[in-house]
């Protein structure tokens, strides 16, 4: 059987990692931005509600954004401590901003976007006013780094 190779992402000290927007490296001119809502192996995750209601959030309003033809990807880590964003020509402080903003705009929103059955595969796992009380802690850390 041929070795297989580490992925970065399982090449970061977990024990040491802390919650905040983390940068990766580019490869293949996209770059991974790790926003960590929860400390790794802490027994603190998101709920699987709040973690797909965030996903079905931000993904809208970062695609909606003034920077939507830089996102690639917008998605949950399985460990359910937080997201990745894949970007094409962002750098770390525009990444933060738009976060602001986009977490900004999710707060306000009275449904989850693209939520009902035709449009999602899971549709009854949804939870916005567990997805809006991560989302304003989340906002806190980004708004202090």
């Amino acid at each position: 059987m041929d070795e297989l190779e580490k992925i970065p992402s399982f090449q970061k000290n977990h024990d040491t990692l802390e919650v905040g927007l983390h940068m990766s490296k580019p490869q293949n001119g996209v770059t991974t931005f790790d926003l960590r809502f929860k400390k790794p192996n802490a027994g603190d995750y998101l709920s699987q509600g709040a973690l797909h209601s965030i996903e079905h959030l931000l993904a809208t309003t970062l695609r909606s954004s003034e920077k939507k033809e830089q996102i690639v990807y917008f998605g949950p880590m399985g460990c359910r401590t937080g997201f990745y964003l894949l970007s094409v020509g962002l750098d770390y402080e525009t990444v933060r901003d738009l976060l602001i903003a986009c977490i900004r705009r999710s707060l306000l929103l009275s449904e989850v976007p693209g939520a009902k059955r035709e449009e999602c595969g899971n549709y009854l796992e949804h939870d916005l006013e567990g997805a809006k009380k991560e989302l304003a802690r989340y906002l806190e850390i980004l708004e202090a780094l």
